[in-house]
């Protein structure tokens, strides 16, 4: 089942809610504006500070993080991965993606629209 703007409960895998995490709030910004100027993220909210605990090298740690939170279509995810990791001060960052799946009809055409721009054109 594919999902579409039209029919906003259909396929649940054609939209990413693509999540990561920053040490900084600029590096979050300097991500989001790589990522949405690129056309590989509709948009970027970055939420922050917030407090992690964690497992890092063996050793139990806790810091502040700032999360970055990207809308995309999964045809652009791995596009979206590579620019994160080459360009994230992390040699081993977060990267995670959950389906969204259901949302407004508009919600998603402007997801479609902003990272397949074939799509604003009426191509796809």
């Amino acid at each position: 089942m594919t999902q579409t703007a039209s029919n906003s409960t259909a396929g649940q895998y054609d939209f990413l809610l693509v999540a990561t995490a920053t040490e900084t709030r600029e590096e979050a910004e300097q991500l989001a504006k790589l990522a949405v100027q690129g056309r590989f993220a509709a948009g970027a909210q970055i939420l922050g500070p917030t407090v992690s605990a964690f497992w890092h090298l063996g050793e139990f740690g806790v810091g502040e993080e700032w999360r970055l939170s990207l809308p995309t279509h999964v045809s652009r995810f791995s596009e979206l991965e590579q620019l994160l990791r080459e360009n994230h001060s992390w040699t081993k960052p977060e990267i995670s993606a959950v389906p969204i799946v259901a949302g407004s009809a508009d919600y998603l055409d402007w997801i479609r629209r902003s990272v397949l721009p074939e799509a604003a054109n009426g191509a796809t």
